[in-house]
């Protein structure tokens, strides 16, 4: 993916913050417990215990959190005056599902970090071995106190740095209110994402000032979606275990807000020799394109 010519997801769309903070904050959405070594600027390692009695912990949560740790290195490294947010991200991998009551071991290299993004590479893995893999992913950078309160986000870093923070505080998040619109199995496939509420509790924690529905939840949308139409194809073997492997690319160019409805359509080219099934993708608000990336799909069960 390349890391260059990101921009500023609706930068110019400064809205007035909200100053209060709701009882979410750093918990409903939030992914590092504690930052276990540092190099200011350059690496981190983190980690983040997965409550064993949630129901679920979709692997792009996992993207979310080694995405959090190279935030947090970021944010440090620049004094707490402007954070980074979803922009470009580049050969995500997914490696075996994820299970509550396991822990995510986090690992970041910061490749470039200055005010206007932070460029870096990151893992996730889970008893030694790695479930995620994000390649160059890029962040651009915007004003800390349009989002959060910098003194609290400065304050939360110093305990992550030390004793850590309470664990089994995450408690999940909705299921996506998806509505086909049109499918040709195999083919393309085309739905409404309809995005929660301003009061489900995530949006305390992204972010307290400015809620934008996080683009990790867009991208879990966006596979939900796509394996479902994938499955219906003729080209699979007899009871295949359809499953996302990669992400090529995803580029993030706007925000989206609480009770968006966000149209997601994904078109496919069938398995080549390597028995991979292909997609491109897209996400439009309001009929202008926000999203698009591409993703791979195969039978895990071949693989």
């Amino acid at each position: 993916m390349p890391t260059t010519g990101a921009t500023h997801p609706q930068s110019q769309d400064r809205r007035s913050p909200e100053r209060a903070s709701g009882p979410g904050h750093f918990a409903a959405f939030s992914f590092v417990d504690r930052i276990t070594e540092l190099v200011p600027g350059k690496h981190a390692k983190g980690r983040f215990p997965i409550p064993a009695d949630i129901a679920r912990f979709q692997s792009p949560l996992a993207i979310e959190a080694a995405g959090q740790l190279a935030a947090w290195v970021a944010m440090a490294h620049l004094d707490f005056r402007i954070r980074p947010v979803a922009g470009v991200a580049g050969d995500i991998r997914f490696g075996r599902a994820i299970r509550p009551g396991t822990v995510l071991d986090l690992s970041v290299d910061i490749d470039q970090c200055d005010e206007q993004a932070v460029n870096y590479t990151a893992w996730a893995h889970v008893e030694g071995v790695e479930v995620i893999r994000l390649g160059h992913s890029l962040g651009p950078m915007l004003p800390m106190e349009d989002f959060d309160d910098p003194q609290a986000v400065r304050s939360r870093f110093e305990l992550l740095c030390g004793a850590g923070a309470t664990g089994g505080q995450y408690r999940g998040v909705p299921q996506h209110d998806l509505e086909i619109v049109d499918l040709a199995p195999g083919h393309s496939v085309r739905a409404m994402l309809r995005v929660p509420s301003r009061d489900t509790p995530f949006f305390s924690d992204h972010f307290p000032r400015r809620p934008v529905f996080p683009g990790t939840l867009l991208l879990d949308a966006q596979i939900e979606v796509s394996l479902q139409a994938a499955a219906g194809s003729r080209h699979w073997g007899p009871n295949p275990d359809i499953g996302a492997v990669s992400v090529p690319e995803t580029k993030i160019r706007s925000f989206i807000s609480p009770g968006d409805a966000v149209e997601l359509r994904a078109e496919f080219t069938p398995p080549g020799a390597d028995g991979v099934m292909r997609a491109r993708t897209s996400s439009r608000l309001n009929g202008k394109q926000i999203a698009l990336g591409a993703l791979e799909i195969a039978d895990r069960s071949r693989q």
